[in-house]
């Protein structure tokens, strides 16, 4: 049952001394709102780092080559070589579970080497299969993707990214249809597009014009290399295992040492995501450990004011206890102004904390640039947020156990001898 005289006695002791109370309320209230800001940043970094690999296929992985580091077969070690369109063909029909596969060239980019009419820019241009745009999702502004009647017809036709029609288009104007002139060719524009990830491979989406692989390998006459390769397993296949089975089938087709570790380089998204996990995880453990640090301390504040309060107490306790007050009574009424206490600045950090997070969010969300930021909706979810209460409280009842033992320790006639 609810006791209002009991509150108003703990309230009437809490603001005896409002200038003690204040500063050792200010430090639980200092040690939840650092943990509060510290949790929120770390959840914002976590949310910008993986905004960038967003739209990214999640079990895809990348090859490229690399100089060979073993002699094989007659062939010294520091050995350039391209992949051809043969292993394309080897990969597809020898190496289980793809769903996706991609080559990337890359044309030359000189000055100005992207014109329409008196336009001009200095732009990425890549090649890849249709396919492409099923590893990295993009956002399609007009017209079309490449699809595989471009790339088996070989024809001169370009999606351009949002920067390239920015300079070329004017703001509203339709370019499909229109034609640009890349590296002294004239294409066709089928579409505007703009990667959905921040990351990227090979150069930005939107400063890039993209030209069918096929097309791209005939007119910079560099028969059947290339040099980089992209590829999205099927669910429930291992990226890793596809990895292994690739480098292994790109060495035997090259007439590289099987055992040559540096020959085909390599990265998947899925261990890049799981990097990020174990960085977040041990930052997130470093925030609990330095914010329940900095609870601990105030929390020893309060444990220190409630000892004073029982010393300053003495002769009523002690009047209490001679009185027949039971010794639940007395540790029931020490431990509930330790809890009020703490209770109170802790959930006025937290409410803070919050508060200051969200302020943060919303400023960051109205910037001009906030697609660009790296740090995005700092937040604190429900479950962390219910933990906090429930440790705080639980440090509020700590707090008090010790002042709570003393007063126990406090006997009548030692109250009333030392008034």
């Amino acid at each position: 049952m609810f006791d209002i005289d009991r509150w108003q006695e703990i309230w009437v002791t809490i603001t005896r001394n409002k200038t003690r109370s204040f500063l050792t309320c200010f430090g639980v209230f200092w040690g939840i709102l650092m943990l509060v800001l510290l949790l929120g940043s770390g959840k914002g970094m976590q949310n910008g780092i993986f905004k960038n690999v967003n739209g990214f296929a999640t079990n895809s992985c990348f090859f490229y080559t690399e100089r060979t580091s073993e002699p094989y077969k007659g062939y010294k070690k520091g050995r350039n070589w391209s992949m051809r369109n043969r292993d394309l063909e080897a990969i597809k029909e020898r190496v289980p579970g793809i769903k996706y596969i991609s080559p990337m060239q890359w044309g030359n980019q000189g000055n100005n080497n992207v014109v329409r009419g008196r336009n001009t820019g200095s732009f990425n241009v890549r090649g890849v299969y249709p396919d492409y745009f099923n590893i990295e999702t993009q956002h399609i502004y007009y017209g079309r993707l490449l699809n595989e009647i471009d790339l088996k017809e070989n024809r001169k036709v370009c999606l351009i990214g949002t920067r390239v029609y920015e300079v070329l288009f004017k703001p509203g104007e339709d370019p499909t249809g229109e034609y640009i002139r890349v590296n002294g060719i004239y294409y066709q524009v089928v579409g505007v597009i703009k990667a959905k990830p921040r990351a990227n491979i090979g150069g930005r989406t939107e400063s890039s014009v993209m030209l069918p692989f096929s097309t791209l390998q005939q007119v910079s006459n560099s028969g059947d290399k290339f040099w980089f390769l992209c590829i999205t397993g099927e669910d429930g296949y291992s990226c890793d295992k596809i990895s292994d089975d690739v480098k292994t089938l790109l060495k035997s087709q090259n007439e590289i040492s099987p055992t040559d570790p540096q020959a085909v380089g390599g990265f998947s998204i899925a261990k890049q995501a799981e990097t990020f996990d174990k960085l977040f995880l041990g930052i997130d453990v470093l925030v609990w450990i330095v914010g329940m640090g900095t609870l601990f301390a105030g929390i020893i504040g309060v444990s220190n004011i409630m000892m004073v309060t029982v010393k300053e107490r003495t002769k009523e306790i002690g009047v209490r206890r001679a009185l027949g007050a039971k010794p639940g009574n007395i540790i029931s009424q020490v431990m509930s102004e330790s809890l009020v206490l703490t209770a109170l600045a802790g959930l006025v950090g937290l409410t803070l904390g919050v508060f200051l997070l969200d302020m943060v969010n919303r400023i960051l969300a109205s910037s001009p640039e906030a697609e660009e930021t790296f740090f995005r909706n700092p937040e604190i979810d429900i479950h962390t947020a219910i933990a906090a209460t429930v440790i705080l409280l639980l440090s509020g009842l700590l707090a008090g156990l010790i002042p709570a033992w003393r007063a126990l320790q406090i006997k009548a006639i030692d109250a009333i001898r030392e008034e």
